[in-house]
């Protein structure tokens, strides 16, 4: 899957390629430091944040609360 944001897809699969030797080789077998990839998060995150604003999106209607909500069931 594609990053919200054309410019941001190679720090996407730099991001997932760590995440998923990390969860494999790190997680499954306890240790829960994840600071091996957060740097990657990092920049990868403020790409996101980026693309969101220059594509007019909401960063606080994407963090709303919806599921379980009365909103939830409401057409846009």
């Amino acid at each position: 899957m594609n990053s919200v944001g054309e410019a941001c897809n190679d720090l996407k699969k730099e991001y997932d390629a760590c995440f998923n030797s990390w969860f494999s080789e790190h997680f499954l077998k306890g240790n829960t430091n994840d600071s091996m990839c957060a740097p990657l998060f990092k920049v990868y995150q403020q790409c996101v944040k980026k693309a969101m604003k220059d594509q007019n999106i909401d960063i606080q209607e994407v963090k709303k609360d919806i599921l379980g909500t009365d909103n939830e069931k409401k057409i846009p």
